[in-house]
């Protein structure tokens, strides 16, 4: 038998070279994760070893791994067409994928902005935003409203309007931006789906906001249907509706970060068409390609984009884009995946497994410090007691170890997340219910 190679054939220095996003750098160099092949359900490591995929590789692979027919058509795409200009230029596969993306969406968010990834796509949404109002002749509008523990990726104006601080306080003032408050409620413990608490009450938080600033002066709301960095943090039944009410009564924008839950996540393709709730304008990625190639979508209502529609015809009517915006190959990853959706049923399949899913998750509710139980769709949290003097740690342990046990999960504070692909079966769901329940037996 060949000897396996732990580190993959690195040297300490090609590791040190490698600054890795949102990671303990130092210890992870000290003992390294490595994935070197995936398919299926599975990811290999370097050490040989199968590990269970528990999170859909980072919230993205939802058709599970190494799906052949977005690998082919990547490569064709490559060797026909590997980039077209973004500016000024166009190739026809962008403008095929766009109109199929405008009619799977809900109500008339018919007209897509590409670009690369989900923070590329909160960004952009946040500039249609503040441009709209200014095309509309109300420039004054430019104040933006997020909300506590909410995540809409890394660029400035996601920093901004998110509201976990972690990602936020090393790099000084950003937007001045208002935050709603969260929407977990220790009344809520425990639900199944969405919770019964709070709701309309939360979303009415706004109208102190309305208060302070002036809804002349605000221009949007962005919101996750529910925060899924945060820990599947869900919006208590009644919450968007009052949230989508307010908005219009005050003249103000609604934006859903779909980044999560657009593709399939809650059993619909987007949360908006699960929940009922149209909002102005919705930003996607990651299920958009399977994570194959990066690419990120930002989905705006018809009338929204007919205001930009004025003015000499040879101008651009929106000064924003980027190079990769609308990547071919990006968009043949796009259409494949797209394809398997359809063909596979995998939306209605999410509907199937998920009574399963959350029967397996809160049969955990007895284990050792676990405080509280989430779920909806295939996406769900068990919120642990933090350590004193450790917060995040005791989930650390818990998810680093069930690593070892061969499933891949992920912590964020003291929160294990699991939002595994579509294609998993009874069985899986099992293996990373009893991989959890017999760590957190013996995790202190």
């Amino acid at each position: 038998m060949a000897e396996i190679d732990s580190l993959a054939g690195l040297s300490s220095d090609e590791l040190n070279a490698h600054w890795m996003p949102f990671t303990g750098n130092r210890q992870f160099k000290a003992d390294p994760r490595l994935f070197v092949s995936a398919e299926g359900m599975h990811y290999t490591t370097a050490d040989g070893r199968s590990v269970l995929d528990g999170f859909s590789g980072l919230w993205c692979s939802n058709l599970g791994h190494g799906r052949r027919e977005i690998a082919d058509a990547v490569a064709q795409q490559l060797t026909s067409l590997d980039y077209s200009p973004a500016f000024q230029f166009g190739h026809p596969l962008s403008f095929k994928l766009a109109k199929r993306l405008a009619d799977m969406a809900p109500g008339d968010l018919n007209r897509i902005f590409f670009c690369g990834s989900g923070s590329e796509a909160a960004d952009t949404a946040l500039k249609i935003a503040r441009a709209y109002w200014r095309a509309n002749g109300r420039p004054e509008k430019i104040r933006l409203v997020g909300r506590a523990q909410g995540y809409h990726g890394v660029n400035f104006g996601g920093i901004s309007v998110g509201g976990m601080v972690g990602n936020r306080k090393t790099f000084g003032p950003a937007l001045d931006v208002d935050h709603l408050p969260h929407t977990l409620l220790p009344e809520n413990r425990f639900s199944r789906g969405l919770p019964d608490h709070g709701g309309e009450a939360m979303a009415e938080r706004l109208l102190d906001i309305i208060e302070l600033q002036g809804a002349e002066n605000i221009a949007a709301v962005m919101v996750e249907p529910f925060a899924g960095s945060a820990g599947v943090i869900l919006p208590p039944k009644g919450y968007l509706k009052r949230l989508r009410e307010l908005c219009d009564q005050h003249d103000i924008l609604l934006i859903f970060d779909e980044v999560i839950t657009g593709f399939g996540r809650t059993g619909s393709a987007f949360a908006a068409e699960e929940f009922g709730v149209l909002p102005d304008i919705l930003t996607t990625a990651k299920g958009i390609s399977n994570g194959a190639i990066p690419l990120g979508a930002v989905f705006a209502r018809e009338g929204i984009y007919d205001t930009f529609m004025q003015g000499p015809e040879h101008i651009p009517e929106l000064a924003h884009g980027y190079t990769y915006s609308a990547h071919p190959v990006a968009c043949a990853a796009a259409m494949a995946t797209l394809d398997i959706y359809e063909s596979e049923k995998l939306f209605d399949r999410v509907r199937e497994i998920s009574p399963h899913f959350e029967e397996a998750l809160h049969g955990l509710k007895d284990c050792p410090n676990v405080i509280d139980i989430r779920n909806y769709g295939l996406a769900g949290a068990i919120q642990l007691q933090p350590r004193d003097g450790e917060p995040g740690k005791r989930a650390m342990e818990v998810v680093l170890e069930a690593y070892k046990r061969g499933v891949l999960l992920r912590w964020t504070g003291d929160t294990i997340a699991v939002a595994p692909p579509f294609i998993i079966e009874t069985a899986q769901i099992d293996q990373i219910a009893q991989t959890l329940r017999e760590i957190l037996q013996t995790v202190a």
